[in-house]
């Protein structure tokens, strides 16, 4: 079962990113910082679940599904960040989602997936009905249920 988990994760996370993308450039659906601070965490998910592919030994599996619930946890704390507070702003300068992408220099160095073109007042936008932060919510809790069932899993 771990394996599965480890592939989906990072299948997912790769398709959440790959989402963002195709909303961004395709629907003109601009990122904000904290918005861009998702998409970081999905792709330390897509590298957890690679290491868990790849770290077959149990310890490899555990330390690889404790890091996905971390991070995991981490995501749905920045998504409901973004829609109770920052959604609400009209500046996101100086944030801590601002802090680390730039600390980071994830924008001078990939600007076409990390660099944040919008306020969080302007990013505030619905895809089918719902604010947009809540299906990267869903797919955080979603992979932080099932890194968390294969942490808990008793394996060979």
């Amino acid at each position: 079962m771990s394996r599965a988990v480890f592939g989906f994760t990072l299948l997912a996370s790769l398709g959440a990113i790959a989402a963002a993308l195709v909303t961004q450039y395709g629907f003109d659906m601009q990122p904000c910082p904290w918005c861009v601070l998702q998409r970081l965490v999905f792709a330390a998910l897509a590298l957890v679940g690679l290491l868990g592919l790849l770290w077959r030994a149990r310890t490899g599996r555990r330390v690889a599904a404790t890091l996905g619930v971390v991070l995991a946890a981490l995501g749905v704390a920045a998504a409901l960040w973004q829609h109770v507070v920052a959604a609400h702003s009209t500046s996101c300068n100086l944030t801590l989602a601002d802090r680390i992408i730039s600390g980071a220099q994830l924008d001078v160095w990939l600007p076409q997936v990390f660099a944040a073109t919008a306020s969080c007042a302007d990013a505030a936008v619905s895809l089918f009905g719902l604010p947009y932060e809540y299906w990267s919510l869903a797919l955080f809790a979603v992979l932080g249920v099932a890194l968390m069932m294969a942490l808990l899993q008793r394996g060979r």
